[in-house]
C-alpha cells in the first residue's frame, strides 16, 4: 500500500500553525540530528477535564494517514485520529527565568464521547475534586475502558503519602457507589515526581 498523506498548505487556513519562534527551534533541533528527519509529529495520547496531553517529537518516517502540514523547511506530521481536536491550534516555543519549552494553545477543548465517561467526568468534577480540593488535590480522568477507568492525581495528591487511601476508600468507593460495573480505577501518577504533597511519604 502505497503511503499517501493529506496535505495542507502553511497558510492561514492550515489544520494547524507553527509560531516563527517555534519553527527556528525546530528547525535549529533538526539541523543537530544524524538522521534524517520526516518532521516533527504531533498527536493527541489523552486528556484530562480541561486540556488534552500531547505527544511531540521528531518523526523519521510518517505514518500511512498522519496529515502533512508543510512549513517551508520542514514538515508537521499531525496524527489522522488527532486532527480534529487539534484544528486552529498553534504550537509555538517559550523561553522564560522559569522555564523553556513548547506550548500548545488549542481552541478545542476536551469532550468525552462515551457518555458513560462523561457521567463519570461529572461526578469527579461535582462530588471528588471538592473532596480531594481541601488537600489541594485534583484528580483527573484519562481514559474508560470496560470495567476500568484511568485517573491522574495531581496537586497535593501526587506523591502523598496518604494516596493510596485516598484511591481506595475515597475515590474508588464514590465511583463505585454510582457506577458499580468499574471494578478498577488504575492511578496512573508518578509519584516520585510529586513537588508538594499533602502528607509526605514515610522514610525507613
Amino acid at each position: 500500500m502505497k503511503n499517501l498523506f493529506k496535505k495542507f498548505a502553511g497558510t492561514e487556513e492550515s489544520l494547524l500553525e507553527v509560531t516563527k519562534t517555534a519553527q527556528e527551534k525546530i528547525q535549529t533541533v533538526i539541523d543537530a540530528e544524524d538522521v534524517e528527519v520526516e518532521g516533527l509529529r504531533i498527536s493527541i495520547e489523552g486528556r484530562s477535564a480541561s486540556d488534552f496531553q500531547y505527544s511531540l517529537g521528531l518523526a523519521t518516517e510518517a505514518e500511512e494517514d498522519d496529515i502533512v502540514v508543510e512549513m517551508g523547511t520542514f514538515k508537521v506530521l499531525v496524527d489522522a485520529k488527532s486532527a480534529p481536536d487539534l484544528k486552529g491550534a498553534v504550537i509555538d516555543y517559550v523561553e522564560d527565568l522559569n522555564s523553556s519549552g513548547f506550548k500548545i494553545e488549542n481552541p478545542n477543548k476536551p469532550t468525552w464521547d462515551n457518555p458513560k465517561a462523561q457521567k463519570i467526568q461529572e461526578l469527579i468534577d461535582e462530588r471528588i475534586n471538592p473532596a480531594v480540593a481541601a488537600h489541594g488535590g485534583q484528580i483527573e480522568l484519562l481514559n474508560v475502558e470496560d470495567d476500568a477507568i484511568y485517573i491522574h492525581m495531581g496537586g497535593g495528591c501526587q506523591g502523598c503519602g496518604m494516596a493510596n487511601v485516598t484511591l481506595k476508600h475515597g475515590i474508588e468507593a464514590m465511583i463505585q457507589e454510582v457506577f458499580p460495573e468499574i471494578t478498577q480505577v488504575i492511578d496512573t501518577t508518578d509519584h516520585a515526581s510529586g513537588t508538594n504533597p499533602y502528607y509526605s511519604s514515610g522514610k525507613g
